[in-house]
């Protein structure tokens, strides 16, 4: 499915009926990364995977533009549907948007599933990378990013024994153009610290993280778990940084427990 938002086209699966839940990709992928979850969640949810802005099958608009653009382009798709209120699940930079997305549209959100991500900004040695990876990008390609992306975002064990799903990963981040990678690239070294907000979110939330991802580790995970009123921790074992791809019964287990036990408790209805 496809709907024109402002000046950009951006493409969705929309699957299932019930409580809507959006689900919102890493960097440098697309919707297709949320495949083991639209199966599993579409059940009893409606589960709606977007193509971020110049991912898949997406226009990419304007140049550069920052996480909160992303955001907004996630509202005006839920204004688009009709869909007042929505669970969110953001992985890495889905997890960046997320963290946007509830500072400027608080009331547009059900609960919060915050994965393989982190509330901190930047380092300088982290933007520095960034902008490092942006002259590989537009020197060498994307193919070039897939090389180093592959191995921050899948496990030593995965890479050397699931060669489909390294072909899945590398398949996604070469569709990119040059530009959405840059842009997606800068918009993340320039994003806003997002430890202050963690105090002020009132919605159930569960972080969730590979034990195994070393460019959002559990100590990540547990800082913004401890910081969050309420909010929940779960630990994948075996899974790097695409926890969802990696181990998606796990993964799915996971949200899913934690959306019925908030349900049972009268929390999220």
């Amino acid at each position: 499915m496809d709907a024109q938002i402002k000046d950009i086209r951006l493409e969705y699966t929309d699957q299932g009926t019930g409580t809507p839940i959006v689900l919102l990709h890493a960097f440098p992928l697309n919707r297709t990364m949320w495949a083991p979850q639209i199966d599993s969640f579409s059940a009893n949810f409606r589960t709606i995977a977007v193509d971020l802005r110049g991912h898949g099958g997406s226009s990419q608009g304007h140049t550069p533009y920052t996480l909160e653009d992303l955001a907004t382009d996630i509202k005006d798709l839920l204004d688009h549907l009709t869909i007042q209120q929505a669970i969110f699940v953001g992985l890495s930079m889905g997890g960046y948007i997320l963290m946007a997305f509830y500072r400027l549209y608080p009331d547009r959100v059900k609960s919060l599933v915050l994965a393989d991500t982190r509330a901190q900004a930047d380092t300088p040695e982290g933007r520095a990378g960034r902008f490092e990876m942006i002259r590989t990008a537009e020197t060498q390609g994307a193919n070039a990013i897939a090389d180093i992306m592959i191995p921050r975002l899948l496990s030593a064990r995965t890479i050397k024994t699931n060669p489909e799903l390294v072909g899945k990963v590398r398949a996604m981040i070469i569709h990119n153009p040059v530009d959405t990678i840059v842009a997606d690239l800068r918009a993340m070294a320039e994003r806003s610290d997002s430890v202050p907000l963690l105090a002020q979110i009132a919605r159930p939330t569960l972080v969730l993280v590979g034990e195994l991802d070393h460019g959002t580790p559990p100590s990540d995970a547990r800082l913004m778990a401890e910081r969050i009123p309420d909010a929940r921790l779960a630990i994948l074992p075996a899974a790097a940084h695409v926890s969802n791809l990696e181990e998606p019964e796990a993964f799915n287990q996971s949200v899913l427990s934690f959306l019925e036990s908030i349900d049972s408790n009268g929390v999220n209805q």
